[in-house]
C-alpha cells in the first residue's frame, strides 16, 4: 500500500498490509510491481501522480485524495482491466464550500479594495453589494455543490438554482440538465462553478455562457480552471460588465505577466479550495475506511470508474 501521508500518523489502518510512503519523491518507496493500493500524491502536477502506474502491473485500486480525477486519467491507459479509480467524496467539501463563500462574500462587499486601501491608509467608505437577495446559480451538483448551498442558505440569499449533468429532485428542489443553462444564466446574480472537468464541461464557460450572464453577475470558479474559457472571460472582465472570482485558473499556475492578474474586477487565489486544516482528519478518515474495506473485501466508496469497464 503506497501512502502519500506517513503510515505512522494515521491511526487505526488495518493490520496485515505493507504500508510505504511516497510522496512524490525520486525514488520509490519499493517497487511499483509490488503495489496493490495505490493513494496518489496530494496537490502534485499530473506527470508526477501518473508516474509510477506503468510499473504497477498488479494495483488493484487508486485512490486519489482530491474530488476530481483528471490528472490521473492520462495514467489510465497504462493499468490493466479492473482497476478501480476512487475519488475523495466526502474530504473537501467543508473546505471548498468555505472557500467559495469567502470568494462570494470577498468580492461583492470589496474587501480586495479595502486591503489595498489600507495599505494607503485611505479610509474608502462606501455601499456595496450584499449576497443577502441575490440569485445564485451552482453549476455542477455533486457533494461539494451541495455543501455550497448548505452554506448560502443562512445569507438569505433570494434562490437557489441547481444545475448537473442530468435532471434530479432533492429534497432542496429540482437539479436542472445543462440543457437548461442558457435559460438560468440572465437570471443568476452569483454563477458558482463546481463541476468536474469533463470533455463536456471543458471550456463550458465560453464566450456565450458569459454573454448570458446578466450586467453585474460574478462569477465564482472553484470547479477547473479549463473549465473557463480565460481569453474570453479577460473579454467580458476588461469590458466591467461582470466580476470574477477564481481559486483555478488556465494556466496553472497562472504565469507571473498574465493579463488576468491585472484584470479589472477579479479575484484570485491560488488553488487553496482543499489544502486547509479541515484536509488532513478527513483524509485520514477516507483512508482507513477504504483500506479497511479492500482488506476485508468490502465494496469501496467512491468508485468513479473501472478500468477496462465498457461506459455504454
Amino acid at each position: 500500500m503506497w501512502l502519500p501521508i506517513p503510515p505512522d500518523e494515521i491511526e487505526g489502518l488495518p493490520e496485515g498490509p505493507a504500508y510505504r510512503f511516497w510522496n512524490g519523491e525520486d525514488e520509490f518507496p519499493a517497487d511499483p510491481a509490488d503495489c496493490a493500493f495505490y493513494v496518489v500524491p496530494y496537490m502534485k502536477p499530473s506527470p508526477l501522480c501518473v508516474r509510477p502506474l506503468p510499473r504497477m502491473s498488479n494495483v488493484e485500486v487508486v485512490q486519489t485524495l482530491t474530488a476530481g480525477i483528471d490528472h490521473v486519467q492520462p495514467g489510465l491507459e497504462h493499468l490493466r482491466p479492473g482497476v478501480r479509480l476512487c475519488n475523495a467524496r466526502g474530504v473537501h467539501e467543508a473546505s471548498t464550500a468555505e472557500l467559495t463563500l469567502t470568494l462570494i462574500l470577498a468580492s461583492l462587499r470589496g474587501v480586495p479594495d479595502f486591503v489595498r486601501a489600507q495599505g494607503r491608509g485611505e479610509w474608502l467608505a462606501g455601499f456595496r453589494p450584499a449576497l443577502a437577495d441575490k440569485n445564485v446559480l451552482i453549476v455542477g451538483y455533486g457533494s461539494i455543490g451541495a455543501a455550497i448551498e448548505d452554506r448560502l442558505i443562512p445569507f438569505e440569499v433570494a434562490r437557489v438554482a441547481r444545475v448537473a449533468r442530468s435532471e434530479r429532485t432533492t429534497a432542496r428542489g429540482p437539479v436542472h440538465p445543462l440543457t437548461e443553462l442558457p435559460a438560468l444564466l440572465p437570471e443568476a446574480d452569483v454563477v458558482i462553478l463546481s463541476t468536474p472537468l469533463t470533455e463536456t464541461t471543458r471550456g463550458l464557460a465560453g464566450a456565450d455562457f458569459l454573454s448570458r450572464m446578466k450586467d453585474g453577475a460574478l462569477l465564482v470558479n472553484i470547479a477547473r480552471g479549463s473549465v473557463v474559457d480565460t481569453k474570453a472571460l479577460l473579454g467580458e472582465l476588461e469590458s466591467g460588465r461582470i466580476t470574477a472570482a477564481l481559486d483555478v485558473t488556465d494556466p496553472e499556475p497562472l504565469p507571473r505577466e498574465h493579463p488576468l492578474w491585472r484584470a479589472p474586477g477579479v479575484l484570485i487565489t491560488p488553488h487553496v479550495g482543499g489544502p486547509s486544516s479541515a484536509f488532513l482528519p478527513r483524509a485520514r478518515r477516507l483512508l482507513v475506511d477504504q483500506l479497511k474495506r479492500y482488506v476485508n473485501r468490502e465494496p469501496l466508496r467512491n468508485v468513479i470508474l473501472t478500468t477496462g469497464a465498457s461506459t455504454g
